[in-house]
């Protein structure tokens, strides 16, 4: 094969790419844009109120990773029978991911109105904050249902190659929620003021509504996917085999905040105030493109597999890989020099500015690090493969972010350089992990036996079938 066909391929699959990709990213501004409003109507009211929303939102990324994880499953078991044609599998799958999500949220309900205050105040928080943050948190916690149905809808039609529908109703929904936020919260146009309440009442509206929006579209005629009567225990099976890892991942992310964040503030308080600017200038520029990618190597990998075709299942997942390191490394060089203008934005404390900077350069040293995983990661969630990006999730936090930050800056008394270094090779060590997974690992004839399992259509994992089947992917072994 020619190098101008590799060439020519690969641009293919950055066009494919790139057109799913945008209106993820567009979906995850808006989204991101709804959480900084809240923020910033918060603080209008209280430090103490700040403070409420703060902790109960670490509660509240619970039901945010449950979600997001059985939204893997969906999207890996969607994209698989859409390529493969295999509608019904389909539509089985996208039923019992969104009753699973359903039933999923409601402990959190019981939870919320229980528990919330003792919650908070289990965190030590002061009376009034408890009080204050248990109510927002039950507020929220009532829609965890609806958030959980929301994100599967979400990912189910994703899997089908859909990534607009999606983004009208999320972007629709967050300025909704803004709206709501700003006149529940701050009691404009004449609507009661109700502060904290409101703006939780806004969130729970707007994840209520996300959901009733995803699952009219579903059961419309708008969208490939639909909704059918739930029998297949396979498939139900099938999903939390998928599922179940990203969920472990996202919550073990989740508990390692608490000892990181008690480690930095070791340092002072400054130095913890420095190192959420500096994740927050990663996250806000540099987020919406990673997870807009991993989408989208999911989509493209699960198809091509459901459609037989493994060869051109690893040309997609590297040539992705490819364009998140160009795209995602040239921001980083770009947050990199800009680093002390950025950090300006949030703060003006010289003390917090310089801790700010370090942070903030060392993301932007691992971005393309983090852009090649959730690429490679992506590629393996479409191949029905979330152990491998577990294990790398989990041997970083703990192995690096945890163990290297507290020997280098506390044993070996490098201070919080130490834990600049650290907070980079968390992310290579991850994406040295995911890539020996996609290139060595057993992904294809993982979602070959999953799709013969439930009836789908057989995958020859040697790399046959599909129009790509005799040529070669631009990196990576076959099996």
């Amino acid at each position: 094969m020619s190098g101008e066909s590799v060439r020519e391929r690969g641009l293919s699959v950055w066009r494919r790419v790139l057109g799913l990709s945008w209106p993820v990213m567009i979906q995850h501004v808006f989204r991101t844009l709804m959480r900084t409003t809240d923020v910033v109507v918060t603080g209008l009211f209280s430090p103490a109120a700040v403070a409420a929303v703060g902790l109960a939102d670490l509660y509240a990324r619970f039901p945010l990773r449950i979600g997001l994880g059985l939204g893997s499953g969906a999207i890996a078991l969607s994209s698989q029978d859409t390529g493969g044609s295999a509608v019904e599998n389909r539509d089985q799958a996208v039923t019992q991911a969104l009753l699973l999500g359903l039933l999923s949220g409601i402990p959190f309900v019981a939870f919320g109105f229980l528990f919330g205050r003792q919650a908070i105040a289990l965190l030590g928080a002061p009376a009034n904050v408890a009080e204050m943050g248990g109510t927002y948190l039950a507020i929220v916690f009532a829609s965890a249902p609806a958030r959980h149905v929301a994100l599967v809808a979400a990912r189910s039609l994703q899997g089908t190659g859909d990534t607009r529908t999606p983004m009208y109703v999320d972007v629709t929904s967050s300025i909704l929620n803004i709206a709501g936020s700003l006149v529940l919260g701050l009691g404009l146009f004449g609507a009661p003021r109700l502060a904290i309440v409101g703006v939780g009442i806004a969130t729970a509206l707007g994840n209520t509504a996300t959901a009733g929006a995803l699952t009219l579209a579903i059961w419309s005629s708008r969208t490939e996917a639909s909704f059918t009567r739930p029998r297949d225990l396979v498939i139900a099976r099938q999903l939390l085999a998928v599922s179940a890892p990203r969920i472990g991942e996202g919550l073990v992310r989740t508990l390692a905040e608490f000892p990181f964040n008690a480690l930095l503030l070791t340092f002072g308080t400054d130095v913890n105030a420095a190192y959420q600017i500096g994740r927050r200038m990663y996250q806000q520029v540099t987020s919406p493109l990673g997870r807009a990618y991993h989408t989208a190597a999911s989509v493209v990998v699960g198809q091509s597999l459901g459609d037989g075709d493994v060869a051109q299942a690893r040309f997609q997942g590297w040539a992705t890989t490819a364009l998140a390191v160009l795209t995602m490394g040239a921001i980083g060089v770009v947050l990199f020099a800009g680093a002390d203008w950025f950090v300006g934005f949030f703060t003006s404390d010289p003390s917090t500015t310089g801790y700010a900077v370090g942070f903030a350069r060392a993301y932007a040293v691992a971005a393309p690090a983090i852009g090649a995983y959730l690429a490679l990661s992506g590629s393996l969630q479409g191949g029905s493969d979330t152990k491998t990006p577990f294990v790398a999730q989990v041997s970083g936090l703990f192995g690096f972010l945890l163990g290297f930050s507290y020997l280098t800056s506390v044993v070996l008394g490098w201070g919080v350089p130490g834990i600049y270094i650290a907070v980079a090779l968390q992310q290579f060590w991850a994406l040295a992990v995911v890539a020996w997974g996609f290139a060595r690992g057993d992904w294809a004839s993982k979602a070959a036996a999953m799709m013969d399992a439930r009836g789908s259509v057989d995958v020859d994992v040697d790399g046959g079938g599909g129009d790509g089947g005799d040529e070669e992917a631009p990196s990576g072994p076959t099996d």
